[in-house]
């Protein structure tokens, strides 16, 4: 069986989304516009209930002074979610700027939440190369 695993960069305004169905290809997927806590989670619970995933990779600022305030956000929002798979979290150090470089060149990037899936791509690709 092939692990299923979905990145998650949460964002205040936008969540971004990207998707591993185990052949080493992440592909990112639309973003969620975040108007509160609860619809936010509800559009999240959605896409995993659709992909199914394993494991859950959540972006969060490791070695931080915002890492536990980061994981206790991370560990109440999945909590909303109600996913009871493995929930790992990965290092999102830079991720965004990344994310934008990638970017560049294109028409003035829009806050369609390109670059918030574009930064849980980066994520899960940097999850899947420690593995």
């Amino acid at each position: 069986m092939m692990a299923i695993i979905i990145a998650i960069d949460l964002g205040l305004k936008r969540i971004g989304l990207a998707l591993s169905s185990g052949i080493g290809i992440v592909t990112p997927l639309v973003a969620v516009e975040r108007k509160n806590r609860n619809q936010a989670a509800n559009e999240v619970k959605k896409v995993l209930d659709e992909y199914q995933p394993n494991k859950v990779v959540v972006g969060i600022p490791m070695g931080s002074a915002t890492e536990d305030e980061m994981r206790r956000r991370v560990a109440h929002f999945m909590n909303l979610v109600e996913f009871t798979g493995e929930i790992v979290y990965q290092d999102e150090s830079y991720s965004s700027q990344e994310a934008e470089a990638l970017m560049k060149g294109e028409i003035r990037y829009k806050r369609d939440g390109r670059i918030d899936s574009l930064s849980a791509m980066i994520i899960l690709e940097r999850y899947l190369k420690l593995r």
